[in-house]
């Protein structure tokens, strides 16, 4: 159970490893320039607040 347990950590470490340098190599490198684009076209890289949007429950407790 103990040689599981140890094979599941790395793996587990590896994955975050690969995860870090595949992002790093996405967004600091600029390998993928349609990426900005999309995000700029989101809106996620303005750093502007919008209007929050209303939920069922705000409106619910709105009413009681």
């Amino acid at each position: 159970m103990k040689n599981m347990e140890r094979i599941l950590i790395k793996l587990a470490v590896i994955q975050f490893i690969f995860l870090f340098l595949a992002q790093m190599l996405i967004h600091q490198f600029n390998l993928f320039p349609q990426l900005n684009q999309i995000s700029r076209y989101e809106g996620v890289d303005k750093g502007e607040k919008t209007e929050t949007v209303e939920t069922i429950w705000s409106i619910h407790s709105e009413k009681d």
